[in-house]
């Protein structure tokens, strides 16, 4: 069942190609940020639990977006998983990996993106039984080289390189049969989000869509 639920959202991700990575400062922001992405037919999120509202943020829009595919990131242990669970998510992404989480993960039968950032996270990761991986941070842990060589040596593995994907470089990034897509923090930073610069990030994220349907 766990199987089959991953490769769903594998499928889904593959077709986004892009997943806005968001550390909401409120509930409401959340919301205005989601008919940003449906609006520009990303339908997508991946709502990070660095801040007291993130859950929160989580249950409000599933329940007024139901359509959203929202994956709940920065998950660091059991308690975040259930919250996470609870409130929505469809999966959990954490910045590393780890074999307690692993297993609750697995246990509980939820996808589940550990991120990774050498080979013998990779290896271990594999050995565990997971094969979609997030590459984290990706430009810091040797960017497009590393992934590249990761494909030689574990072909069996995919990868959501995430931590300094930019407009300048996604498009590098999706060319790489490993990738199944990439993690943005540009589309939509705290900053902006509290700032309430909406034209700014619909911007960002309507020239991202555009670059990325436009290389398929």
């Amino acid at each position: 069942m766990v199987a089959e639920k991953q490769k769903s959202i594998d499928d889904q991700l593959k077709d986004l190609k892009l997943v806005p990575v968001v550390s909401p400062p409120s509930v409401e922001t959340s919301l205005r940020l989601a008919e940003i992405l449906l609006r520009n037919d990303l339908p997508v999120a991946e709502i990070t639990l660095r801040t007291n509202c993130a859950v929160d943020a989580i249950v409000a829009m599933k329940a007024r977006f139901p359509e959203l595919l929202i994956l709940a990131g920065t998950v660091l242990n059991q308690q975040q998983v259930d919250s996470a669970l609870a409130a929505g998510a469809a999966g959990i992404v954490s910045p590393g990996i780890t074999s307690r989480l692993t297993e609750y993960c697995q246990q509980i039968k939820i996808p589940f993106f550990p991120g990774i950032s050498t080979p013998s996270e990779a290896q271990g990761a594999y050995e565990a039984g997971l094969t979609s991986l997030k590459f984290f941070p990706a430009e810091m842990s040797g960017g497009l080289r590393m992934l590249a060589l990761l494909k030689d040596i574990y072909p069996q593995l995919s990868f959501m390189p995430t931590g300094g994907i930019t407009q300048d470089n996604i498009l590098e990034y999706l060319k790489l049969d490993n990738v199944i897509c990439c993690g943005g923090t540009w589309l939509s930073p705290y900053h902006l989000l509290e700032s309430g610069e909406w034209e700014e990030i619909e911007w960002r994220i309507s020239q991202a869509v555009k670059a990325i349907r436009g290389s398929v």
